[in-house]
């Protein structure tokens, strides 16, 4: 694996676990996809540091579980601003 791959596997596992963060917002901030940030803290991450890789599942475990919340605030927020445009 090549060294600039490695260090951003691991600066990237180091701020999913210090923020609790999703993955999009990960890959927003160190400019990747959110398919090479799951990648990262999913398959190489595993080989590079296991123990960090159970930290950092854990955190995803966690926001997996949230995003249907997630998602419905953002659908309710949608629908909310969509009914104050109306209004105008």
């Amino acid at each position: 694996m090549k060294d600039y791959i490695r260090t951003r596997v691991l600066d990237i596992a180091s701020y999913l676990l210090e923020t609790g963060e999703t993955v999009r917002q990960a890959a927003e901030v160190f400019h990747v996809s959110k398919s090479t940030v799951h990648k990262d803290v999913t398959e190489r991450l595993e080989k590079i540091n296991k123990e960090v890789y159970l930290q950092v599942s854990q955190v995803l475990a966690h926001n997996k579980a949230e995003r249907h919340i997630r998602g419905g605030e953002a659908t309710k927020k949608k629908y909310i601003n969509k009914r104050r445009q109306s209004y105008r």
